[in-house]
């Protein structure tokens, strides 16, 4: 058995991050998570931290704009991941600046994806623009001869699922749902715990090297059809259905004031153009997880959506 990669996680208490750093832990890799001083001591970070701590977590204290702590931190390591937000993705030169210098320890760069496949979208603004971000990452890594392995995770089950799409729901509707487009292209929503699992399973696998790594589980591509007839089955009743015809979608997204503009714009890649679905994954440029791991039992929407019921 070859050791396991030293991982580091740069963004490892967000949203994603927690889940990738669990997955990585729990895996048996040496895991590292790049924190500040500030957020190590910030009461509301407390329980994230302790649960890193009681899996053995490490901490390199730094930041992304500390060049040198940025360059220590990534010398510990033999794989870097990026879970940064969205307002970060841009700065993530600093992290490609950091693994040159480096040098050649680096075997792996995960850089901070974990959606759509940012090369395959027919995406309208301000997602258009969120996406060139991450794109134009690849491109830099590609040109700096980095070795990588992009996540296309699709939809985040714990963001689109329990208000099944609904703006501001917190709970799956149980009278209306407003459906974009006519509700057919297929979407892919996988839970976070199931993202961090096969994301780690990719940093030290081959078949995954400079490829794109897809989380396509057969049992979580629904459309949004599937989905509301899926919940109507569980709470056997009829829900009136509101469509939304694509030029009201786009006028709506420019009416819309930030997030909501850029999670309708997100909606309208994914519901209506079926970005995470309307394309074959060649085996030129892509890898799908399930097939390389199958004996990962992950949770299907249908399983998912029963906690609501």
């Amino acid at each position: 058995m070859t050791s396991k990669s030293k991982v580091l996680v740069i963004g490892g208490t967000g949203y994603i991050g927690k889940f990738i750093v669990e997955a990585s832990a729990k895996a048996g890799h040496p895991t590292y998570v790049l924190v500040r001083e500030s957020t190590f001591s910030n009461p509301s970070k407390d329980k994230i931290i302790g649960d890193f701590k009681n899996l053995g977590v490490n901490f390199a204290f730094g930041d992304l704009y500390d060049h040198e702590s940025l360059l220590k931190a990534i010398k510990e390591v033999d794989v870097v991941i990026s879970t940064v937000g969205h307002a970060l993705l841009a700065d993530q030169t600093k992290i490609i600046a950091a693994i040159k210098e480096a040098g050649a320890n680096i075997k792996r760069f995960l850089p901070s994806e974990f959606g759509n496949d940012v090369d395959r979208v027919h995406a309208v603004e301000p997602a258009k623009t969120a996406f060139g971000i991450k794109a134009g990452i690849r491109r830099i890594v590609e040109a700096e001869g980095i070795p990588y392995t992009y996540v296309s995770s699709n939809f985040f089950a714990g963001y689109f699922l329990p208000g099944l799409s609904q703006p501001g729901a917190t709970t799956p509707p149980r009278d209306k749902v407003v459906i974009l487009g006519d509700g057919n292209p297929k979407a892919i929503f996988n839970t976070e715990e199931d993202i961090g699992t096969y994301t780690v399973r990719a940093v030290d696998d081959p078949r995954t090297l400079n490829k794109i790594l897809y989380i396509r589980p057969p049992g979580n591509i629904h459309s949004f059809n599937d989905l509301v007839s899926l919940w109507e089955k569980k709470i056997g009743k009829t829900i009136e259905k509101i469509y939304v015809p694509e030029e009201q979608v786009l006028k709506n997204i420019q009416e819309a004031t930030p997030p909501t503009n850029v999670i309708l714009s997100i909606g309208h890649s994914v519901f209506v153009k079926g970005d995470h679905t309307n394309f074959e994954i060649e085996p030129s440029f892509g890898v799908e997880a399930t097939s390389l791991y199958p004996d990962v039992k992950y949770t299907t929407v249908d399983e998912y959506l029963d906690q609501f019921v």
